[in-house]
């Protein structure tokens, strides 16, 4: 329905015209559309009752600010109206005895777009308000967060973004501002509670908060809830590890209910307490540390008391259930009526408490890992309890509602991650979510009636910008959005941040690094990821992060002083600092590669690793302590590189490389056929290959000559896929058939006289496969005299010159020491011909 079509409905029921909040309603330029802001003759008044909620208050001290950054001079905020007052802008909420119930029932405002509305704000210019005031702009709500949720969407398009100060964006100075004139609104949410669950916070977010506000607390929270209110949130769940939001600063509670920031605990911690105010709770009081409701509930009982008394007087939303201590599994003993009692008693707890009944306390369940297989065996909870389905902690939601069957009357949320802890690599350090994908999944969950709840695990906050905008401003209206129109929001969200100038191009990137880091997420990238020998896959991808790093580069040079800081920490870091590890691992690739064939070219790769790895240290110091006059120490301190397993450590640990002497490189392994023989120690193999399980070892002064040679894990046994080789190079004089004797340690049948095998190949040949020990049946006798097995294959060699013979293990165990090839001269002796020769 166009514009058109809503005026000529709006003049014949006659009700006010309404254009959303998209639709621009700041200008710079003068027309009899528009009305005075700020003129070089004029300055702005806000006016807002005395009394006014002082969480209002606060985004109204916050517009004034926005204001003088944008114009240079900052409004005066009054709360009463004394002669000629203009340019005027009046802020108020419906229902609270305030300007706003005046101008409502003067017919100025249309009561209808508010009363009764949730979370709902108008702006709009209005005649005659005041005595003597000829015209104003009236910012309007239906509720205290419609009223914040207007003020702020005022500071946006004067020009102050929502990440001011959590990225630097500057403010562009403007001389003149005008409204234009008509009624602009968001409507309604479709999503009751929108919000951020900061976790995985240490050594990062947690650092930073240290350094900068002292510690995790209400200074730290009035940052973030304002960041949320003014990107239309209105739901948190706070920091948690070690961390107790209540306990840690009795300032932060009494903040985010001024604020109007709706409190919750995340999905482990039930009855507005974190999993630390247990620890201190049980410490303090003496109490038995057994988080068990069946062993312990007289203790867990009076804890939960507890959390829902000291923050009774608040807005909050109460986690029910429980998992085990520490976000596990509650144990074996875990079973569906034990954990439905536990709800029953949390509940009575909240009805005692409050004095209400419990259904009149919002509460949330979170279907949330082994919880889900609860309720898919059949687990209830009250009709009124919110149920919070999870994805599987990498963007993929696990469950929806039925839509065959009656829906859950309390409603459906959905707890979704940009960032884990957990298998199979922790995912901390950067944005890997496109929000194409964010887009998909949040709309199959909206589209399956989940629009209760919305909250995204964003780590540190930081670097999640893009998709942390996205995902509140899809809560607010998720059918706004469809497959073809997300690049243009991203567009837009650069051109908010940087201006329109570049915002197309810085659009393109931040699609693009987002896409590839979602290929493989940076902490599972290393130098196997990708094929160096199929599809030249490796030197591809790597080109493709090297190709946007150039373009970012290049871009930085263009953007004017003001955003560098923001262009840092939005777009050039997080490709930088991609793209350098692209470049590291596939130099550790290459090293690993040219070093298995003493070509000195692996030294050139193994400076590269090493020059990467000091390039990421000097990348984090340039995000930690030199942008932004060093304010953001710590918030890059998250490890990425050297995982030994799925959990992190503290430092970046550089991969391993190997140098080749010159020595070694210019020994061309290839050995001479002379006097009828070639003779080859096992060590000395021109090639190797081994796999991401099972590697070669030489074991020096193993056996009868120089060493052995074999793989290892000595458990670890090949697969049919996995092609676990020696190769070693001939330059035979003679051609013919040709007896292969390979002097291997005398290792026996141990896997239940089954045998140990392996393949013996020229060239192309069809393998031969030997079991060399598989008849043994016990007796003693050569093979323990001579301390060598010797196992024998015939070859046919069609001509003279240089070949290759492949060895090719089948079963762990087996330790080759010595080759012997007989074209016809090879004389009998104890310990084998001297080795031959090198071809030169």
């Amino acid at each position: 329905m166009n514009y058109l079509k809503i005026f000529f409905l709006a003049v014949l029921f006659g009700f006010c015209l309404e254009i959303h909040a998209a639709e621009p309603f700041i200008n710079t330029e003068k027309t009899p559309e528009n009305i005075v802001l700020k003129e070089k003759a004029f300055n702005l008044s806000i006016f807002a009752n005395s009394g006014t909620d002082q969480g209002i208050m606060r985004a109204v001290k916050n517009l004034q600010t926005d204001f003088q950054k944008v114009t240079g001079e900052q409004p005066v905020i009054l709360n009463q109206i004394s002669g000629m007052q203009s340019p005027l802008i009046i802020i108020g909420t419906v229902g609270t005895k305030s300007v706003i119930d005046d101008l409502i029932r003067q017919k100025k405002i249309d009561g209808k777009a508010l009363i009764g509305k949730k979370e709902k704000y108008i702006i709009q210019n209005i005649s005659n308000p005041f005595p003597g005031v000829s015209e104003a702009i009236v910012i309007a709500g239906s509720d205290k967060r419609g009223t914040i949720y207007g003020i702020y969407e005022m500071s946006q398009q004067i020009g102050v973004s929502p990440w001011y100060y959590w990225a630097d964006v500057p403010v562009e100075k403007k001389d003149n501002l005008y409204f234009k004139k008509g009624m602009y609104t968001d409507g309604e949410p479709a999503v009751e509670y929108r919000g951020i669950f900061l976790n995985d916070e240490e050594p990062s977010l947690g650092g930073w908060a240290r350094a900068t506000f002292g510690g995790v607390n209400s200074k730290f929270y009035e940052k973030v809830f304002e960041l949320i209110l003014r990107l239309k949130g209105n739901y948190i769940w706070p920091a948690m590890w070690g961390k107790a939001f209540y306990d840690d600063d009795p300032l932060s509670g009494p903040l985010a209910n001024e604020m109007g920031i709706v409190m919750g605990t995340s999905h482990h911690e039930p009855m507005a307490l974190a999993q630390t105010d247990w620890h201190r709770y049980i410490k303090k009081n003496s109490l038995p540390n057994v988080w068990d409701y069946a062993k312990n509930v007289e203790v867990l009982q009076k804890f939960w008391k507890s959390g829902l008394e000291r923050s009774k007087n608040w807005e909050k939303l109460v986690t029910v259930g429980m998992r085990g201590d520490g976000d596990e599994a509650m144990g074996e003993g875990t079973n569906i009526s034990l954990l439905e009692k536990i709800v029953k008693d949390q509940r009575k707890i909240i009805a005692d408490v409050t004095g209400k009944k419990a259904e009149k306390t919002p509460q949330v369940w979170a279907l949330y890992k082994e919880v889900q297989d609860y309720y898919d065996k059949g687990m209830r909870v009250p009709d009124d309890v919110i149920l919070l389905f999870c994805d599987d902690n990498w963007g993929n939601v696990r469950k929806l509602p039925d839509l065959s069957k009656p829906l859950h009357k309390g409603g459906y949320g959905i707890y979704y991650h940009f960032d884990y802890v957990g298998g199979p690599r922790n995912s901390k350090w950067i944005n890997i979510s496109p929000i194409q994908r964010v887009w998909e999944q949040m709309n199959l969950s909206y589209e399956h009636k989940v629009d209760k709840l919305w909250i995204v695990n964003v780590g540190d906050l930081k670097p999640m910008e893009f998709p942390i905008s996205f995902f509140l401003e899809m809560a607010w209206d998720p059918k706004q959005f469809n497959a073809k129109n997300l690049f243009e929001y991203t567009e837009k969200w650069a051109a908010q941040q940087f201006g329109e100038k570049h915002a197309k191009e810085i659009a393109g990137m931040i699609n693009l690094y987002a896409k590839y880091n979602r290929r493989v997420t940076p902490e599972t990238l290393d130098s196997k990821t990708y094929s160096l020998e199929n599809y030249h896959e490796f030197e591809t991808v790597l080109n493709d992060y090297r190709a946007l790093a150039v373009e970012a580069l290049r871009l930085k040079e263009q953007i004017p002083a003001e955003y560098q800081d923001a262009y840092y920490q939005l777009v050039l870091y997080p490709i930088d600092a991609c793209s350098n590890l692209y470049e590291m691992y596939y130099a550790v690739a290459k090293n690993r590669e040219l070093a298995a064939q003493y070509d000195l070219k692996a030294n050139y790769y193994a400076d590269k690793v090493k020059e990467c790895f000091e390039r990421n240290a000097y990348l984090d110091n340039q995000y930690n302590n030199v942008i932004a006059g060093g304010k953001w120490k710590h918030m890059m301190d998250q490890m990425r590189i050297g995982y030994k397993s799925w959990a992190d450590g503290k430092e970046n640990i550089m991969p391993e490389v190997t140098y080749i002497s010159e020595a070694e490189a210019s020994k061309e392994k290839v050995f001479q056929e002379k006097n009828g023989y070639v003779s080859i120690e096992a060590e000395n193999f021109a090639r190797m290959q081994g796999s991401d399980r099972i590697r070669w070892e030489v074991i020096p002064d193993f056996g009868k000559t120089k060493s052995g040679v074999t793989t290892f894990p000595q458990n670890a046994y090949p697969k049919a896929d996995e092609n676990i080789w020696l190769e070693y190079d001939i330059n035979f004089e003679s051609k013919g058939e040709f007896e292969v004797q390979l002097l291997l340690a005398p290792t026996l049948n141990f896997n239940h006289n089954k045998g140990l095998r392996y393949e013996i190949s020229f060239d192309n040949e069809t393998p031969q496969i030997v079991n060399f020990n598989g008849h043994y049946k016990g007796e003693l006798g050569r093979w323990q005299s001579e301390h060598i097995i010797k196992s024998v294959t015939k070859h046919s060699v069609q001509q003279a010159g240089k070949h290759t013979l492949r060895f090719r293990v089948l079963e762990p165990g087996i330790v080759l020491e010595k080759l012997l090839i007989n074209t016809g001269g090879l004389k009998p002796s104890y310990l084998g011909a001297p080795e031959s020769e090198m071809f030169h």
